[in-house]
């Protein structure tokens, strides 16, 4: 699949319905439990992606667009939601996760972007030079990652619950895949 700004805002504007339809009303035990010492849990997820709403990619495009590789990306702190979700219920989070996502797809629609636009660089402060196209992708792939993450730590809860099922449940084999950036 060759990469297509259209279909990326299509992916992305789904993110908060999902989110919304697999997690709101659900007892604490899916949405306040994780797989293990230093995991997440539902509740976590929503808050990084609401963290990475407000902090990574509109203010990022914005950056690239307005000052193109001159100025480094500030570092994402991926574990902001932890003092952004601080007193907030997970139906708050989902609901101010759905309205910044759509402020950001409104901000994005509004930079009227061309196919050259996604060519232009920034600079993250690891990767060093980096285009707006890749950015948006890996908005979409982002929100991707976290679903499975979601898939998978919510069927641990049932891990031992299966018995010999597990052998086909590759959900419960999978040991996560996001590393350090």
């Amino acid at each position: 699949m060759n990469y297509d700004l259209s279909e990326t805002t299509a992916l992305l504007s789904r993110t908060p319905a999902g989110l919304n339809s697999l997690l709101r009303d659900l007892p604490v035990a899916w949405t306040h439990s994780n797989e293990g010492p230093e995991t997440w849990t539902a509740f976590d997820i929503v808050g990084h992606l609401l963290h990475a709403e407000h902090t990574d990619w509109i203010p990022r495009a914005t950056m690239i667009l307005q000052h193109g590789e001159e100025r480094t990306f500030k570092p994402f702190d991926r574990e902001g939601q932890n003092k952004e979700s601080q007193g907030k219920q997970l139906p708050q989070l989902l609901d101010e996760f759905a309205v910044a996502r759509a402020q950001s797809l409104s901000q994005l629609h509004a930079m009227n972007l061309s196919p050259s636009d996604l060519h232009r660089r920034g600079r993250h402060p690891n990767f060093g030079p980096v285009t707006l196209g890749q950015l948006l992708a890996t908005w979409a792939v982002h929100d991707l990652t976290h679903l499975h993450q979601l898939s998978r730590l919510m069927a641990y809860q049932y891990r031992e619950a299966v018995g010999p099922w597990s052998v086909f449940l590759g959900v419960l084999q999978c040991q996560g895949h996001s590393g350090v950036a």
